[in-house]
């Protein structure tokens, strides 16, 4: 019934809505009483020059193509394509982009030095099933008019994913399963409170990715390419609603029709729920 009164709404209003809804339901109950997308709640829109977005996206492109340039081969790779641009900007575009070279190195993720930081558990440890170890990182979406990043949890045995934005991943993973360890690096999105207590209320033990660790991460880098070779960069999604729906169909293709060689040309879902 309540769907029905505000399904004429517009978004503006939806989500001034929200602010009239009882504290006692969740965010996920109230966007669903009222039809409205949580990732859509929590999205604002960064904007960016045209000349900005532009470089950004070049910078994404040859990152994925090459994810062991660092800056210095970044900032060369740009001005080879007639790109005037200094390294120290480069720098800054990439830590806004939060993606840095896959290479063991002494700094990894931006810390904050509140936040508690978990040791690795997985040095030598041997995946054996689903559900085993789960592991977070998060990758650059260029919109039309802006950007947004894109959270996605990965199953290290299955490759089996859930994607979306921030806590929303994490919560909807959790509905479907619980690891006994997620690691992820120590970027302040994945050590702040937030993030980390839920893990802790659900038992499941914290790894982090340590000094020179940063190869542990390639289950999600792999990914990232196919996500964006096999989708991103073929659709070039202008709007937030135009994104969450193209994601959705590509995640349901990656986990129930992609087969992997590394799986016996198996799909993620029949190895995870077999």
């Amino acid at each position: 019934m309540v769907k029905k009164k505000v399904g004429c709404l517009n978004l503006s209003q939806k989500k001034e809505l929200i602010d009239q809804i009882p504290d006692a339901l969740s965010i996920r109950q109230q966007c669903e009483l009222i039809g409205l997308n949580r990732s859509i709640l929590y999205y604002e829109p960064v904007l960016v020059s045209t000349e900005t977005l532009n470089i950004m996206t070049r910078i994404d492109e040859i990152y994925t193509a090459y994810p062991f340039y660092g800056s210095r081969k970044m900032t060369i790779s740009l001005k080879q394509e007639g790109l005037l641009i200094g390294r120290e900007r480069v720098q800054k575009l990439m830590r806004q982009m939060a993606i840095e070279a896959i290479y063991p190195k002494p700094k990894l993720s931006i810390k904050d030095k509140q936040h508690t930081i978990y040791p690795y558990l997985l040095a030598d440890y041997s995946i054996e099933r689903p559900n085993q170890v789960w592991s977070s990182d998060i990758t650059y979406i260029r919109l039309q008019q802006g950007f947004m990043y894109l959270v996605a949890i990965i199953d290290w045995y299955s490759r089996y994913v859930e994607a979306s934005f921030c806590m929303e991943a994490l919560e909807e993973a959790l509905e479907k399963g619980t690891p006994y360890i997620f690691n992820s690096d120590q970027g302040s999105q994945f050590t702040c409170k937030d993030y980390t207590g839920v893990l802790l209320q659900n038992k499941i033990k914290i790894s982090m990715d340590g000094k020179g660790r940063a190869l542990d991460n390639i289950f999600v880098e792999r990914l990232w390419r196919s996500v964006k070779y096999e989708d991103i960069y073929l659709k070039s999604y202008e709007t937030v609603l135009d994104l969450k729906n193209g994601l959705n169909k590509y995640f349901a293709f990656y986990n129930n029709k992609r087969y992997h060689q590394s799986l016996k040309y198996k799909t993620p879902k029949e190895v995870h729920y077999c």
